[in-house]
């Protein structure tokens, strides 16, 4: 079965589905189980992390947008106060125990983690089976302008609810996310940093996606560090390239590392796709980059 790249329109989610198709039940008590979505079962139980709460603040929360109440999970050392704030983007399969253990990540790295229910008003894509579903009756039905609102309400929150610091914001997203994450960095002035995992860089405007993160490269208010995998079927270098001479060419502080054996989702520790030495370092320029703009 051929499905869909929710950045690219490629097909590139095959070695999410499972070898053994479980009933619906299976499936729901495998989600449970584990909190991830039902289109990436069965989880790579022997290379996922668990990050613990301890010495935590995490929970769930809803922020008044419009259209409703936007439901985020968050994590923050406790009992901090001016914390910096990070703003972690899903990818297309919702706010399920990968972005959630991201979030605590940071909150051990003195960070307070905000993951936002992107797609809360267009549907659940952790309780969908297939992902050409997900891409079809959800993601392609979220317009951009709506995500910009809901991350500039999540960083509002973070600071008058939270403890955030008002004057340090950043972001963070993966696949469907990282597309985001340089677009947020085009729209939001106070953003101070952001890195992109592997996100969609081009693509055909449409009236939800008018322009994509090659069309701001002269336009963004913050660095950007974007993470990619050289072998990444749905994202193709030619396009890395294209951005990287955009970059350069509007003199931005922006910077694109590329990982030559990497697929596409190699952060993504649940997942086939997943690669340990990359997802590591990853993490650590992720950490430096961040540490670069708050100094």
């Amino acid at each position: 079965m051929k499905t869909m790249d929710a950045e690219t329109d490629r097909p590139q989610f095959d070695s999410l589905l499972p070898a053994a198709r479980l009933d619906r039940r299976g499936f729901v008590t495998t989600l449970a189980a584990a909190g991830f979505a039902l289109a990436v079962q069965p989880v790579q139980a022997s290379t996922t992390i668990a990050t613990d709460a301890t010495g935590l603040s995490t929970g769930e929360a809803g922020i008044a947008v419009a259209g409703g109440t936007l439901p985020v999970y968050f994590a923050r050392p406790a009992g901090g106060s001016k914390l910096p704030v990070v703003l972690v983007v899903q990818e297309i399969f919702g706010v399920h125990e990968h972005i959630r253990d991201v979030c605590r990540r940071l909150a051990h790295q003195g960070y307070l983690a905000v993951a936002p229910e992107l797609f809360f008003r267009q549907g659940d894509p952790r309780t969908i089976e297939n992902v050409a579903e997900i891409l079809q009756s959800i993601v392609a039905k979220v317009p951009d302008a709506q995500v910009m609102a809901d991350l500039d309400a999540c960083a509002a929150w973070a600071a008058a609810a939270q403890g955030g610091d008002p004057d340090w914001l950043a972001i963070t997203g993966f696949c469907w996310g990282g597309r985001i994450t340089w677009l947020y960095a085009a729209h939001n002035p106070k953003l101070k940093s952001g890195v992109a995992w592997y996100g969609r860089l081009d693509g055909a405007p449409s009236e939800n996606t008018p322009k994509h993160p090659i069309d701001v490269a002269d336009a963004l208010h913050a660095p950007v560090l974007g993470l990619y995998g050289g072998q990444d079927q749905g994202i193709p270098l030619s396009d890395v390239e294209m951005m990287k001479e955009a970059l350069a060419k509007a003199g931005a502080r922006s910077a694109i590392h590329v990982y030559a054996d990497a697929p596409h989702a190699f952060h993504a520790d649940y997942r086939p796709s997943y690669r340990k030495a990359e997802a590591e370092d990853g993490w650590k320029r992720l950490l430096d980059w961040f540490a670069r703009q708050r100094s």
